[in-house]
């Protein structure tokens, strides 16, 4: 299975700047191929605490220079001309990541797709154009694009043993690579290239394992959230369905409405101010699969939205084009 090979250009406004939102996306590319060039626009001084991370991925910046009314316009133009600029002379990239969700880059899409490249759009929700998302070969919601796991950076001291990295938070990343993949697996060989893609100083060895297959037996014994099998001289690594089934959480008419702060929290800490009510029953019936309105004795996932609106977990509100959206608060 060839690696597929990005060019990513980010639209700074569009995502909201804030480190854990580029660091979801940057996972979500990473565990689908290699970035060989990114990009970001509309960089200003207000969002240095990006430096760091913009730093590490080799990222180029372009600021934000405010003139007039136009200024929006420019960033997106110098946009379309790098990526076509890409498109033409660097062979090497036979895929694209567009943070954002305006209706003015479907031109763009269209060519890079004529030109065969894989487009692949992010964005907020909130404004994402339909024209835009219907464009791309893929789209994904930025509320959707969360990192779910990452491997813990600092060591886990036991009395008489050496430093050895968090397994658990191992397990998740590697469950969350795995469900993004069609089938739910991946051969061991692959699922190493991700991981160093994602955390090039990944090292079995900080785990205390000798040998790449003998952490997937580890986790698969200890965590039980993945499933490891020999195919032919190969080694398949899947989703361990029945632990995942198993540890599924059920929603209750005790339960249902804290469910639903809770999981409005995660977007509000990750710099969310309205979203899209399809992205907020998305990420509930994946956190719980058995979610039913009529378990909650409502008809329609509005009625949930009203009730919620009722008891001050949220506020309901409409776009430029009378679309309903969730506000956070």
């Amino acid at each position: 299975m060839s690696t597929a090979r990005f060019a990513l250009f980010v639209d700074l406004e569009n995502c909201g700047a804030k480190v854990t939102t580029l660091n979801s996306i940057l996972e979500k590319v990473k565990i689908r191929g290699d970035i060989l060039l990114g990009k970001v626009y509309g960089y200003t001084d207000s969002y240095k605490d990006l430096k760091e991370l913009l730093l590490s991925n080799t990222f180029q910046v372009v600021p934000s220079i405010r003139y007039g009314i136009s200024q929006k316009n420019n960033a997106d133009i110098l946009l379309v001309v790098d990526a076509l600029e890409v498109a033409y002379t660097n062979p090497l990239i036979d895929s694209f990541c567009i943070v954002s969700g305006d209706s003015d880059y479907t031109p763009l899409v269209g060519r890079l797709k004529s030109m065969g490249k894989f487009v692949l759009g992010i964005s907020r929700s909130e404004v994402a154009s339909s024209i835009f998302i219907n464009a791309c070969n893929e789209f994904q919601f930025l509320e959707s694009v969360k990192s779910t796991a990452r491997v813990s950076r600092s060591r886990k001291k036991s009395a008489g043993a050496d430093e050895t990295q968090d397994l658990s938070a191992l397990g998740k990343l590697i469950e969350s690579i795995l469900a993004g993949q069609a089938d739910d697996e991946m051969y061991a060989s692959e699922l190493k290239g991700v991981l160093l893609r994602l955390q090039p100083d990944f090292n079995e060895k900080a785990y205390g394992c000798a040998t790449f297959g003998k952490l997937l037996n580890r986790l698969a014994q200890e965590e039980k959230v993945i499933s490891v099998k020999s195919d032919n001289y190969n080694v398949l690594v899947s989703l361990n369905q029945e632990a995942t089934a198993r540890s599924a959480a059920t929603l209750t008419q005790a339960n249902w409405k804290q469910a639903f702060a809770e999981q409005l929290s995660h977007y509000k800490d990750d710099g969310f101010e309205r979203i899209n009510p399809s992205i907020l029953k998305a990420d509930i019936q994946a956190a719980y699969p058995d979610f039913q309105e009529k378990s909650l004795g409502l008809k329609r996932f509005s009625d949930v939205l009203k009730e919620l609106e009722k008891s001050g977990v949220l506020k309901l509100d409409t776009d430029e084009q009378n679309n309903l959206l969730v506000r956070i608060i």
